[in-house]
């Protein structure tokens, strides 16, 4: 098991399969997204995304709260436009950049994820929470409408539930987010590493190459018209079927038996 301690806000491990799980690591704080917690996801995910060996990454956080969002105090010590300005476009190059790693990202959502912070389990490609977890994107509560957030969460959510949520920042439960589309599974708290585990094994018994050009042409074609996405999603299955592992699983099937992916 490799651990990263140089940036003890964030903890970073690595175990023999590739599986990366990232632990946000401010429970004081609610885990909330300060500039450095930024820069410490932002440096995990491009190391990650160079990583030949990486398989699949689990994004985790330490205490009660998964993430509060952006860190509102030192947000108000700094009331710039252009701070402002720098500070959202830096968490937005760090969520397309979990969007843009090769690999599959689990959301491991302990406990409340707000504003930001439900964008960020919005912006990972799998998401399962704990039945005692709690969503809302709450600026506007404060005044300060969640565009940023919105975007990750109208591409999960259909638009009516995500623009209530969005102009009454109201919570809304596990069971809730699920039935919404954020979330793939809700289980016992005491359940959930076992549920992350059975999702990782799945995709591990999987070829990366498949999984790696699937991602990538999965939100691609989502962002195009129909036409442009048939186009693109032939291409890439077209790419697939002539890579070993796709000619190995299908004569695999037609001789019966399991497929032999080295």
């Amino acid at each position: 098991m490799y651990i990263d301690s140089a940036a003890p806000m964030l903890l970073i491990s690595c175990d023999t399969r590739g599986v990366y799980t990232l632990t946000l690591n401010r429970p004081l704080a609610f885990n909330a997204l300060s500039g450095e917690m930024l820069d410490a996801l932002q440096a995990a995910l491009t190391a990650i995304a160079a990583d030949g060996a990486a398989r699949v990454v689990v994004l985790a956080a330490a205490g009660k709260a998964f993430c509060a969002g952006h860190d509102l105090k030192q947000m108000r010590s700094t009331p710039s436009l252009d701070y402002y300005q720098a500070l959202f476009a830096q968490c937005s190059d760090m969520m397309l950049a979990l969007q843009n790693l090769p690999v599959p990202v689990i959301a491991r959502v302990q406990g409340m994820a707000t504003a930001a912070g439900c964008q960020l389990v919005a912006m990972c490609d799998l998401a399962v929470a704990a039945d005692t977890a709690r969503f809302a994107v709450s600026g506007v509560t404060l005044g300060l409408f969640c565009a940023t957030p919105s975007v990750a969460l109208s591409r999960n959510v259909g638009r009516k539930n995500a623009f209530e949520m969005l102009v009454t920042g109201e919570f809304i439960s596990a069971d809730e987010a699920r039935g919404r589309g954020l979330l793939n599974r809700v289980t016992a708290p005491h359940a959930l590493d076992a549920e992350i585990e059975r999702l990782v094994q799945s995709i591990l018994a999987k070829p990366r190459v498949a999984v790696a050009m699937g991602k990538a042409l999965f939100y691609r074609q989502l962002e195009n018209g129909i036409a442009a996405a048939y186009a693109d999603a032939s291409q890439t299955m077209a790419c697939n079927m002539m890579d070993a592992a796709a000619l190995e699983g299908v004569q695999a099937f037609i001789d019966k038996r399991a497929p032999d992916w080295q």
